[in-house]
């Protein structure tokens, strides 16, 4: 979902890269990849785990990146929109992505029953180990945010339906009936994940 639009020698950002777990995927496109995370804690991490010659980390606010306009060809990046200021995020988005370039994002689903409840009570989402600023997504309220940045051609898909606590012997039938699921009118709205794409 994250690396298959990417080609060969493409600029490629990632937002908030954490320990480096997708860059590892990322790295192996042969693109040129800008890893950036606001932690330097999480980078020394991906530094270590991820010393590909084709990946650079940097630590970055996302609300004032330092790139010049126009700099990438794709910025991606997994479960980090709902940790930001959404708006001012996107508007760097934009400006650092090239004319015709793309954005890959996957995001929790506040339409899923569970998120809902992680994200909206603050008990639970204390106890499950969220941070207070945690939030999850509506598509179409995103879908407009994304457009209102200058966003085109915009696709947000609801996916996944395997909980993290399902017991690996399951997970093969779980992931079948799961890919029912997503393609099932209005049962689908309410699956963990979205897919967000977009082209500036």
């Amino acid at each position: 979902m994250l690396t298959g639009h990417i080609k060969k020698g493409e600029k490629i950002l990632e937002l908030g890269c954490g320990t480096g777990h997708f860059t590892r995927a990322l790295a192996q496109t042969e693109a040129a990849i800008t890893a950036i995370d606001i932690s330097p804690d999480l980078l020394t991490v991906a530094r270590r785990d991820c010393p590909s010659d084709n990946v650079t980390f940097e630590v970055q606010n996302a609300y004032a990146l330092t790139y010049p306009d126009a700099t990438f060809d794709s910025v991606v990046g997994s479960s980090v929109l709902h940790h930001l200021e959404i708006e001012p995020a996107l508007a760097q988005i934009n400006r650092v992505l090239r004319p015709g370039g793309t954005i890959r994002f996957t995001e929790p689903n506040m339409l899923n029953p569970q998120i809902a409840i992680q994200k909206n009570i603050p008990a639970v989402k204390r106890k499950l180990g969220d941070s207070p600023d945690e939030t999850a997504f509506f598509r179409w309220p995103l879908r407009q945010l994304l457009q209102r940045a200058g966003f085109l051609e915009i696709q947000i898909t609801p996916f996944d339906f395997l909980h993290p606590k399902v017991p690996a012997r399951y997970i093969q039938i779980v992931k079948s009936i799961g890919s029912l699921l997503e393609k099932t009118p209005l049962v689908s709205e309410i699956a963990g994940s979205l897919y967000i794409r977009a082209e500036k």
